[in-house]
């Protein structure tokens, strides 16, 4: 027996890797690696080159991590809950089929086959393999049940990401690329470099069997802040040490340069980008992810469920208060069942990379049950107060006159969490998600909902006694204020685009019969998506009479002259006027304007074919009447593109990186499809004048013929 001990031989390991890749769903994968889903069977083939004994026993090991796992034997083997046969062909061992069952911990596994003979043991390295989850296995907590909604949030490697303002929603093209080379790497690179595998790796890779807690680290590593993680965030001043958030286009290259940089953090993030990397590496993994965008998104600093904003006389903001509402905030949400909490609570959980508030010591954000949301289950974990705050507090601005005096001249509880918006299943549509958060506006429901969350958070309600003392938080809730006698509008003449002036009309209403004196100051400023204000643009005063039931317009203008040198990237500006009435209550009316990029069109010229070179044409007409230098096209598209591609501007009279005013160009360059299918690519300018151009096309890649 010792003979044979030592003469345990294995002649060749066929890991099937293309059938079972096919069976596993992971053929998308750039990796010669074998990728498995766990819960489903997976064949390999095995010639031992060695005498078996009738008395041996043979034992097959897989383990990751420094987590040894046994897992079958034979003869008369004994079942595992790591790795079962299905059926073989013993002694002989041509075929053998395992599967992994669908709680098993995810990541990189090494199989062994170990022989016992007699007292003696001896093991074979079969090879290695990568474990994700499983949308597609019913008992794995990340099962999805429809197959279309499984290609949409775990295959499509590409998608929308919708951005601006409520009323001028715009969509962003996002190559997340979770397929492509060295991204898996990177995704199981990031739990490894976590603050909880560095603690305790053993404690660690023994809970990466949970999405739960997969998605919790991911949410704290996609952020720099605590752990060295993946993309540095960056909302204020200049972002000349590294990339301006508006520039990226997609996570793949993020993802590259922080690994090839040995995980020094990528600069710049903002929530969009946050939000595009962790689904990235949460598709990666097995998880179905998808981006979610809530607009007019409140920050509730103290989580009182109130946004308090003062402004002086003028409409300047007072930052008095550190709550704050953005004009729109990206997340994500994922897909999987809730043991923690209970059954009720699974389905779409939402997960923030952005770092806003530290959770049990950290910045990180979720997962937080959207049912939960929308029950107000604010005492659950996890953040759920966070995130009932951005969807559902309530809003208030006052103006402040002296320390002793302010005056509550708005008020709203419908204003927050406006058009939670995500991408289709299938197409590039925009699909509404409110109601997944929230009970209807005004509704009964939504406000028994709103003061069930105000109670679990210990804040204190108007008419009500606790029985037990115990700290509240300050009470601020938007009780109306005083209705004016007037009413006001402020309103486009038309879209406005980077260039040109902007037109606006401010509408004043009379309510009621007695005669109005009003003072109007009207303000516009250069502000971020952030809703900070970030530099004046235009302050105008104006004085008005108003006659009973009367209406009357303001026009003016915002002339390209006078905002082209404060505008920010974000191409955004807020215009206030502040009308104070004499003998009355003091109305404010607020417009939110993005300004509109000059357009790019793209066009494909001829049929995309795997590994046929295709031309892509580009057309840009400069609307300025000013030259714009330092042009550069950048195109990216998972399958289309391996590295992001970047060419140089040269425009028709043969000069470098320059455009005239008002002249039209067209640049040509090649691209050779490595994936079939619908792809997307995109295109971005980057230029003076232009933070971004973007532009997107999608086009179906036919296979090789």
């Amino acid at each position: 027996m010792s003979c044979i001990f030592l003469a345990l031989k294995i002649g060749k390991v066929n890991w099937q890797s293309r059938l079972n890749k096919a069976a596993h769903h992971t053929s998308d994968y750039s990796s010669t690696e074998v990728i498995l889903r766990r819960g489903q069977p997976f064949n390999i083939s095995l010639n031992l080159k060695t005498t078996v004994q009738s008395w041996d026993n043979f034992t097959f090991i897989a383990s990751t991590g420094n987590l040894p796992m046994a897992v079958i034997s034979y003869p008369g083997y004994s079942s595992s809950k790591i790795l079962v046969p299905y059926r073989s062909t013993w002694p002989i061992l041509e075929t053998l089929s395992f599967v992994l069952p669908a709680d098993a911990v995810i990541g990189r596994y090494k199989l062994q086959l170990q022989v016992l003979a007699g007292n003696k043991v001896s093991s074979k390295v079969l090879g290695h393999f990568v474990l994700l989850f499983n949308p597609w296995c019913p008992d794995d907590d990340v099962y999805m049940a429809d197959e279309e909604e499984r290609q949409e949030y775990v295959l499509n490697d590409s998608g929308i990401i919708f951005q601006g303002v409520e009323k001028d929603i715009e969509e962003e093209a996002w190559n997340y690329g979770q397929f492509e080379e060295d991204i898996l790497e990177i995704s199981l690179a990031i739990l490894d470099r976590s603050l909880s595998h560095r603690e305790d790796p053993a404690v660690d890779v023994s809970k990466r069997s949970s999405p739960v807690y997969v998605s919790r680290v991911i949410s704290a590593m996609v952020n720099s802040n605590d752990e060295k993680g993946v993309v540095e965030g960056k909302w204020s001043g200049k972002f000349r040490s590294g990339t301006n958030p508006l520039r990226w286009s997609g996570s793949v290259t993020i993802l590259r340069k922080w690994y090839r940089a040995r995980y020094r953090p990528v600069r710049y993030g903002q929530c969009w980008v946050f939000a595009g990397v962790t689904c990235t590496v949460l598709r990666c993994l097995g998880i179905p992810t998808r981006v979610i965008t809530n607009f007019n998104s409140a920050h509730d600093k103290n989580l009182n469920l109130s946004i308090d904003k003062y402004i002086d006389i003028s409409g300047n903001n007072l930052h008095l208060s550190e709550d704050s509402v953005w004009n729109f905030h990206v997340w994500n949400e994922s897909w999987f069942i809730r043991r923690d909490l209970g059954s009720f609570y699974d389905g779409w959980q939402v997960l923030d990379a952005t770092p806003q508030e530290k959770s049990k010591g950290i910045y990180q954000c979720g997962p937080a049950s959207t049912k939960a949301i929308k029950e107000g289950d604010v005492n659950l974990d996890y953040d759920s107060p966070f995130v009932f705050a951005a969807v559902n507090a309530d809003c208030v601005t006052w103006i402040r006159y002296s320390k002793k005096r302010k005056e509550r001249v708005y008020s709203d509880t419908r204003k927050i969490g406006k058009f939670i918006s995500t991408k289709a299943v299938g197409s590039n549509s925009r699909v509404d998600v409110t109601a997944n958060y929230k009970y209807p506006e005004g509704s009964l429901k939504e406000r028994q909902v709103y003061r069930k969350a105000l109670k679990l958070l210990g804040v204190r309600i108007p008419g009500k006694r606790s029985k037990i003392p115990r700290p509240r938080r300050r009470f601020s809730r938007a009780q109306p204020a005083q209705t004016p006698s007037i009413s006001g509008k402020l309103l486009l003449d038309a879209s406005p685009v980077i260039g040109q002036d902007i037109l606006l009309t401010l509408t004043l209403r009379n309510l009621i019969s007695d005669f109005k004196d009003i003072k109007v100051k009207l303000k516009a400023s250069a502000i971020l998506y952030t809703r900070k204000p970030k530099a004046e643009i235009l302050q105008l005063h104006r004085s008005i009479k108003l006659g009973s039931e009367e209406v009357k317009e303001i026009s003016f203008k915002i002339s390209y002259s006078q905002y082209k040198n404060s505008l920010m990237d974000d191409r955004k500006i807020l215009v206030t006027a502040v009308c104070q009435i004499k003998r009355g209550t003091s109305l404010l009316v607020e417009k939110d304007i993005v300004l509109q990029d000059p357009f790019l069109t793209l066009k494909v010229l001829g049929p995309a074919v795997v590994h046929k070179p295709v031309n892509v044409e580009v057309t840009f007409t400069n609307p300025l009447a000013d030259e714009v230098t330092d042009c550069v096209l950048r195109a990216e598209g998972s399958g289309l593109l391996k590295e992001q591609l970047r060419i140089q501007y040269v425009n028709t009279s043969g000069c470098v990186e320059k455009m005239a005013p008002m002249e039209t160009s067209t640049v040509e360059f090649e691209i050779i499809p490595y994936r079939s299918g619908t792809r997307q690519l995109q295109v971005d300018l980057v230029c003076t004048h232009f933070s971004d151009i973007k532009g997107f096309v999608m086009l179906h890649v036919a296979p090789a013929q």
